[in-house]
């Protein structure tokens, strides 16, 4: 029986075991529980094509258009045509939708929610699942792959050696290098950068999703849902003026809620005409209360976060890295799905869609690990990986220009952490200097519009390319 290792235990990674263990696959997931991934945070819903109305056009159309026409349309139509599986599987192992809403940039109600709590209820159906699928569950850090002359033979975990026929990388994005995100700040992209420095390229890094309405409380940083736009919640400033629609795609909204917060207003959520706001937004009524605001009479503060990377290891239609027997999926990869900038509910979608797919992949593909060398551990210092965060916060975020991009650079330099960290960080760095224009999440003031010699995505590999 063939073995395969899973790192990461959100959405597409659990989805994975699944299908990999209902086709005889000796399956194994190493995470530190599905409380610690993204997937289990997430809010709204997932994005499925299915009812009444709408279309698998419709749905392709509203990607693109999100995506500034940066996309793969093979990968949109490739991820789009499988919603309806995806559906069905997910409801098939007991997770059970409420009801359907329109989110930002979507043409129809295509959004299907649970409570606005999807993520956490659709992850205890999945562990339950995979559970009973007969998966093997390692609580731990994989902190480096194993890979010999282009070839993966397992991972490292805390030093020692597992060995699996194939590896499936599913360990979120890196939106935790940022000072400020809503997600797990574990998810920096420590294997990201290691599978670079290995020999699988990345690809579109520049694009890092900024969600207009994060909350810095004395909670913490916290995520005001983008459905509680779509209920009618309106984005206001300090003095009560409207100044964005509030539906436009999440880059739109952050740029402008960021130009407000540079000419020195506060910027708030006006939820007072939402009814039942506690029913149908219990996780955000509980952290705000839990701060002293009534979200039924009292102005929310906003600031945009960052949320998610559309960037991630390049893979082909069928989830392969560029290393043998090395897959990934979820956040952790990038194909072109989601282009410049991703259309909000269509993550989840990805995961579900990529956990199902790289299965079909492993069953056609048998790896086999046969006689190896010894793949090198190096045992890497994480450092001041605070500084890295800092850095791309100020020097790669929200807008960016060649002078902040080419000082992030030079401080880059001064920083000692983890070399893959590192070259993550300047992938970022150098892949937005290249693209010399303004398009979906890459924002440049001293490029402000799109330019279709640009219409192409990047890939680093230790070097950019555009």
């Amino acid at each position: 029986m063939a073995s395969v290792g899973i790192i990461g235990s959100g959405a597409a990674g659990l989805t994975a075991a699944i299908a990999l263990a209902r086709r005889g696959f000796d399956v194994t997931v190493i995470g530190r529980g599905i409380r610690e991934s993204n997937s289990y945070l997430a809010q709204a819903g997932i994005a499925f094509p299915i009812l009444d109305g709408d279309s698998l056009k419709a749905h392709v159309l509203d990607t693109i258009r999100a995506g500034k026409y940066l996309n793969d349309e093979e990968t949109v139509w490739s991820v789009i045509s499988k919603a309806s599986g995806a559906y069905d599987f997910l409801t098939s192992i007991g997770v059970e939708f409420e009801t359907n809403e329109t989110e930002g940039g979507h043409s129809f109600h295509r959004v299907f929610t649970i409570r606005n709590e999807t993520g956490k209820h659709m992850m205890k159906v999945l562990h339950m699942a995979a559970k009973e699928a007969g998966v093997h569950f390692v609580r731990g850090f994989a902190e480096e792959l194993a890979v010999s002359e282009r070839k993966a033979y397992g991972v490292f975990l805390e030093g020692e050696l597992m060995k699996f026929d194939a590896t499936v990388i599913a360990a979120g994005g890196f939106a935790g290098l940022f000072k400020y995100t809503a997600g797990s700040p574990l998810t920096t992209g420590l294997l990201i950068g290691d599978a670079v420095m290995k020999g699988a390229p990345a690809r579109d890094l520049e694009f890092i999703q900024f969600h207009p309405t994060g909350y810095l409380g004395k909670s913490g940083v916290k995520l005001i849902s983008e459905a509680v736009r779509g209920a009618g919640a309106k984005l206001v400033t300090e003095d009560g003026e409207r100044f964005v629609n509030e539906l436009s795609t999440r880059d739109i909204v952050s740029r402008a809620i960021y130009r407000q917060m540079l000419a020195g207003k506060g910027v708030y959520l006006d939820a007072n005409s939402i009814e039942d706001f506690k029913r149908r937004f219990p996780q955000i009524y509980a952290f705000l209360m839990k701060d002293g605001i009534d979200p039924t009479r009292d102005l929310i503060p906003v600031s945009p976060i960052a949320h998610y990377t559309i960037g991630g290891i390049a893979v082909d239609l069928w989830y392969r890295t560029a290393i043998e027997n090395l897959y990934a999926v979820g956040e952790a990869m990038s194909k072109g799905f989601h282009g410049a900038n991703r259309l909000a509910s269509n993550s989840l979608l990805e995961c579900i869609v990529s956990g199902l797919e790289v299965a079909r992949t492993i069953a056609r593909d048998k790896p086999r690990r046969g006689d190896m060398k010894e793949p090198a551990y190096h045992g890497y210092e994480a450092g001041d990986v605070d500084s890295l965060r800092e850095l791309l916060w100020n020097h790669a975020g929200i807008v960016r220009s060649a002078k902040t991009l080419k000082e992030g650079f030079r401080k880059l330099e001064e920083i000692e952490a983890d070399p893959r960290l590192k070259l993550l960080a300047r992938g970022v760095l150098e892949c937005a200097l290249a693209r010399e224009e303004s398009r979906g999440a890459h924002y440049r003031e001293d490029f402000p519009f799109m330019r279709k010699v640009f219409e192409r995505p990047s890939f680093f590999d230790g070097r950019c390319r555009l």
